[in-house]
């Protein structure tokens, strides 16, 4: 079973997530499990299917996922990105065949043969669906979490997406960067082109470009010279935008430079905004920073025997010869909003050998991996679920 629904273009569509609620009624009704409706904003609605707990009244456990997808470029695509095609070595390919339809499948099916097996479970388990996760979660779970709903869920610990990994490996986060987005304006004297006036924009770009471009090599480096770090221990830092001007003769008033950066717990970022000030403050006067993201720094998931639920993921995953490599998460997901109010979070989606491809061109998960992923989940769920409360 797999779902073919496009919600690439679900902001200002709202017939389309009707038509997740619809196959998410389906689904619950087919597992005999109540399911809610609940929307922060109007027209994205947030889905719960919940199974009921032998001990309702302890912490539940919530298996999270998203609903919406990024869009496709179709003509780049093999197959159909919304087919589900199956290739003749088991490969389906879909967009959301890893981030992360994939995941909310395996769920559903986990609990699925769970209910089948006569299982129960201490815990209860809150599968939820939200919208809005791939434009930053600002109308989804960020809100969410903040509500009286949410907290009437008594949520003890979330799984959420994780990552394909290309090795026998499977990736589990614990924690995330902070996405920082700005624009840095540059104002300077407009004039004619042929002149060479002084405090120009083009040279107050210069060197911001220059000053960011160059610690941006130099994380570079840190990456390739210390095998053991990942991308999510680094802070990047990419030009992606380039505004201002009006034609090639025109010295203009202002030219405004805009980056993607993305911080590491490990950084202080009261200290690394007093840098980027500073540099504004050396390319020139009249410089000025717009942040159009600026997340403050999150607590990580600890991965200690002072967190319960992490003693029993990693004793369950041993159990299932699964080798874990544990990754601070190199872009952002709904897990942050969670661990922002003080719960746990996991951050998995059990594919190893498999090639990131994440936004991607043919996006694909092989079915073989996806069935695997299904019994992974029915262990860990139970092992999650039935772990005794002993918070008093």
């Amino acid at each position: 079973m797999f779902i073919v629904i496009n919600t690439s273009d679900i902001i200002g569509s709202p017939s389309v997530l009707d038509d997740c609620v619809k196959f998410l009624k389906k689904q619950a009704a087919s597992l005999d499990l109540p399911i809610q409706t609940y929307s922060v904003v109007t027209g994205k609605p947030i889905v719960i299917i919940t199974w009921t707990g032998t001990e309702p009244n302890i912490p539940s456990v919530m298996l999270n996922s998203h609903m919406d997808v990024v869009p496709v470029y179709e003509d780049k695509w093999t197959y159909k990105p919304f087919s589900a095609h199956i290739d003749n070595k088991g490969n389906i390919y879909a967009r959301g065949s890893q981030d992360m339809k994939c995941v909310g499948i395996q769920y559903l099916e986990a609990v699925r043969r769970l209910k089948k097996r006569e299982v129960r479970l201490r815990r209860t388990i809150h599968i939820s669906f939200v919208p809005d996760e791939e434009v930053g979660g600002g109308e989804g779970m960020k809100q969410y979490v903040q509500t009286q709903h949410f907290k009437d869920l008594n949520i003890g610990v979330s799984l959420d997406e994780g990552m394909a990994s290309p090795t026998d490996d499977y990736l589990i986060f614990y924690g995330e960067r902070a996405i920082w987005h700005f624009h840095i304006h540059c104002p300077g004297q407009p004039g004619h082109g042929s002149l060479l006036l002084d405090n120009t924009a083009g040279e107050k770009v210069h060197y911001i470009v220059n000053k960011l471009m160059t610690f941006r090599e130099q994380e570079k480096k840190k990456l390739q010279d210390n095998p053991s770090l990942t991308v999510g221990d680094v802070t990047t830092i990419n030009l992606t935008q380039l505004q201002g001007g009006i034609q090639s003769n025109v010295v203009p008033p202002e030219l405004i430079v805009v980056f993607d950066c993305r911080l590491p717990v490990t950084v202080n970022h009261k200290e690394w905004e007093n840098t980027l000030n500073q540099w504004c403050k050396e390319a020139g006067s009249g410089i000025w920073l717009e942040y159009e993201q600026k997340q403050p720094p999150v607590p990580i998931t600890k991965l200690d025997d002072s967190n319960p639920f992490w003693k029993v993921f990693k004793e369950s995953a041993e159990q299932m010869g699964l080798q874990l490599n544990q990754r601070i998460f190199p872009g952002g997901t709904d897990s942050r909003y969670i661990r922002d109010v003080g719960l746990p979070a996991f951050g998995f989606s059990p594919m190893n050998n498999t090639p990131v491809l994440l936004h991607d061109h043919d996006e694909y998960l092989n079915v073989r991996i996806f069935l695997r992923g299904i019994e992974i989940y029915c262990k860990l769920i139970t092992d999650i679920a039935n772990l005794e409360d002993k918070t008093g």
